[in-house]
């Protein structure tokens, strides 16, 4: 038997192996090793046709290496905090289960689909909408309850409380568990899952912790910086319509970015005939919603339900929209021809993203197809952007040594563990490198703040 000290020189954990064991695993990793050569014989050359070299040396394998150290590194929780929020949702949830009881008229397992079909649509004689996927029932998922909300009140707390079951379960009692022994959950990135070429998140996701509702945003209370250290979240502003801008060079898009205007007051005043001082947070809102809603392919009957208008009203609105962003509504369709074309579209780096059933006989998976080509190369190139700024902050950081750690990755959101005698020049730093990541014909913006939780920093 040969010990684990004898095999590998440390004098730690003294584990022993039989030679049977140490010969398996030489073996394995000599077969691992020639696998990875054979593969990296046969996809380079694919990769070099491609034009894809650069992206890779310069962009993705330079990201492994910041990736791998915010992975080893973590994010710091209270647990203690998890636990008490784990208290309070769980004291919310039994309150709303009696209030959803008195509506229903009696008892029932909320979590159990038949039980509930059965209260909503026979009991309580509610409208039915889809059927599950089976068809052997009527459905009662969120987009249902959704619908069902306005005609009874019934279905918007069963929202709550479904909201905070995912809330307490996958986030205040699933964190804690995933902590190691300094207090800290190591989620791991992914390179290569998204379409786009965005980053996602797993075991533990940490980029989709609900932020629309207060419960959800409470969450990021948890996410702490060490005694002595303060959370700084970086956050880029409208990036993917200041990406639609510099890919269309849209003119009313471009001056409104160079001018520093903001972009969804701007849309408003032009749809609702206003001057921007007369614009109102709903009429905000809903030109956010057109903003998003139009370049993504969004039509009329989506938006008028989005909005809560009339289809004929939601019309009004694409038309004028359309008028006004000529060159967006160009550039968005030119996606389209050359997803056709080549069956792929680009980003702002090159990356190709294959855009399938483009061509297809069924019409829903061609219009799907035909969203994506619209979608993939605005959010992919968004993607870009991003990782290459973490490229060009992390280089930065290191040549000022400076000991600031970036430990989270959030779509638009850069979020970092900063010592309190570097805040100052790490904000600047920080800022210089996000704007200046990709050059585009308007400026990228960076929105900074800083504080004791991730939530403080928002």
């Amino acid at each position: 038997m040969l010990s684990y000290d004898e095999v590998t020189g440390s004098g730690k954990n003294r584990i022993c192996f039989s030679e049977v064991e140490i010969e398996k695993a030489t073996r394995y990793a000599a077969e691992d090793a020639d696998a990875t050569w054979l593969l990296h014989e046969k996809l380079l050359p694919l990769v070099q046709q491609q034009g894809l070299d650069r992206l890779l040396f310069e962009l993705e394998m330079p990201l492994m290496e910041i990736l791998t150290r915010m992975e080893q590194h973590g994010v710091l929780l209270d647990t203690g905090f998890l636990g008490q929020l784990s208290g309070e949702f769980g004291s919310q949830m039994e309150l709303l289960e009696q209030q959803i009881h008195q509506l229903a008229q009696g008892p029932f397992n909320l979590n159990s689909p038949k039980q509930l079909e059965e209260v909503l649509f026979e009991r309580l004689g509610l409208k039915a909408g889809k059927k599950t996927k089976g068809k052997t029932g009527r459905s009662t998922d969120n987009e249902v309850l959704s619908g069902l909300a306005e005609e009874h009140e019934i279905a918007r707390l069963l929202l709550e409380y479904r909201a905070l079951t995912k809330l307490k379960s996958t986030y205040a009692d699933a964190l804690t568990k995933l902590t190691d022994a300094a207090g800290r959950v190591h989620t791991s990135y992914n390179q290569a899952v998204t379409a786009t070429g965005r980053l996602s998140s797993s075991d533990p996701n940490l980029q989709n912790i609900p932020i629309r509702t207060s419960e959800g945003r409470r969450i990021r209370e948890a996410f702490i910086a060490p005694p002595g250290y303060v959370i700084l979240a970086a956050d880029y502003s409208q990036i993917e319509l200041r990406v639609l801008a510099h890919l269309s060079a849209d003119p009313v898009f471009c001056d409104a970015f160079s001018r520093d205007e903001d972009i969804h007051t701007r849309t408003a005043s032009e749809v609702f005939g206003l001057f921007p001082e007369m614009v109102t947070s709903e009429m905000r809102r809903q030109a956010k919603t057109i903003n998003f809603g139009i370049i993504y392919g969004q039509g009329a009957f989506s938006l008028a339900k989005q909005l809560g208008v009339a289809r004929n009203v939601a019309e009004k609105f694409i038309a004028a929209y359309k008028e006004r962003h000529s060159g967006a509504i160009a550039y968005l369709e030119s996606c389209i021809k050359q997803a056709q074309e080549q069956g792929s579209v680009t980003t702002i780096l090159g990356r190709t993203l294959p855009i399938s059933d483009i061509h297809s006989s069924n019409g829903n998976l061609r219009s799907y197809a035909e969203r994506n080509a619209i979608n993939y190369p605005i959010q992919g190139s968004a993607a870009d952007i991003i990782k290459q700024a973490m490229i060009g902050v992390d280089r930065a950081v290191r040549d000022a040594g400076l000991t600031s750690r970036l430990i989270m990755q959030v779509h638009d959101e850069l979020v970092f563990e900063v010592p309190q005698a570097e805040l100052e020049q790490m904000q600047l730093l920080v800022n210089r490198e996000m704007t200046r990541a990709v050059a585009l014909q308007v400026p990228l913006k960076v929105d900074m703040q800083h504080g004791r939780t991730w939530s403080e920093a928002h």
